[in-house]
């Protein structure tokens, strides 16, 4: 079904698995799309979709494929966690440029943030968006500080922002932890449809996550205000994941899962 949207989309990170289904997905509303990464596109290029070779620290060609955007979805990045020199340039520097776009363009960004920003949280808690970052690593960090940026760049120049927590974005889930953290590519693909058309927005957090029972984890979000509500589960999946579990204590414990034992040198307090 088309629904009408005039101006180009920006979407960053267009290569990566979630950018190429998201292009097939809004492209099929007849949407405009301008594409970017830092490697090839690897897909044949839909109808209504152009695709820009590019940096995200090389913030004079983010501004120039801005111009005209109504809407940034910005997907691009270092996605898992890395060192932190590997980290600082696209996540840091090159969330800076994004903003400093949607700045000048007035463009909504609808911010790729991630459940490892809070990823420290045990499992036993059920937290909101209100409550202190967590992040679970040089990459939950760089998140944070994409969602600290927006709220600046809304406060301060009226720019609007979505930041998306996304838990587990997966065709399927592949171990227990998913369970409650999964998002399935069509909701993904049907969020970012309504972060798109959403009449007004401020400064929103939604949980990335499916309509998953075991999702007791995160709640209190800014779905309603967009008009979205997940429609698949991983609640089938229940019976063969159940045992999919890891043997580190701390990966097990935290809601961030394996990305809280990536160097962690804490020692266990009696």
């Amino acid at each position: 079904m088309t629904q009408h949207h005039p101006k180009p989309i920006l979407l960053t990170g267009a290569s990566g698995k979630l950018g190429r289904m998201l292009t097939k997905a809004l492209t099929a509303h007849g949407w405009h799309l301008r594409l970017t990464d830092i490697s090839a596109f690897p897909d044949p290029l839909p109808p209504g979709a152009e695709f820009t070779r590019a940096d995200l620290e090389d913030g004079v060609t983010i501004l120039k494929l801005a111009e005209g955007c109504s809407t940034i979805l910005h997907f691009g990045g270092v996605s898992t966690e890395h060192p932190f020199e590997d980290i600082i340039g696209p996540n840091i520097r090159g969330l800076y440029h994004i903003y400093e776009a949607a700045r000048r363009e007035q463009a909504r960004v609808i911010f790729a943030s991630s459940n490892h920003s809070i990823g420290f949280y045990d499992r036993i808690h059920s937290i909101t968006p209100e409550q202190p970052f967590r992040p679970d690593g040089y990459y939950g960090l760089s998140k944070a500080y994409g969602e600290l940026i927006g709220r600046l760049y809304w406060d301060k120049h009226d720019v609007e922002s979505i930041f998306v927590r996304i838990g587990s974005a997966y065709p399927e889930p592949i171990d227990a932890r998913m369970l409650a953290t999964w998002l399935s590519y069509d909701d993904l693909a049907t969020m970012m449809t309504r972060c798109v058309l959403a009449e007004k927005v401020t400064c929103h957090v939604i949980w990335g996550a499916s309509n998953n029972t075991r999702m007791t984890w995160w709640h209190g979000d800014a779905r309603d205000q967009i008009g979205w509500a997940p429609k698949d589960s991983a609640d089938p999946f229940a019976g063969q994941m159940a045992g999919k579990v890891s043997t580190n204590a701390i990966a097990e414990s935290h809601m961030g899962g394996a990305f809280c034992a990536v160097g962690y040198s804490r020692k266990a307090r009696s």
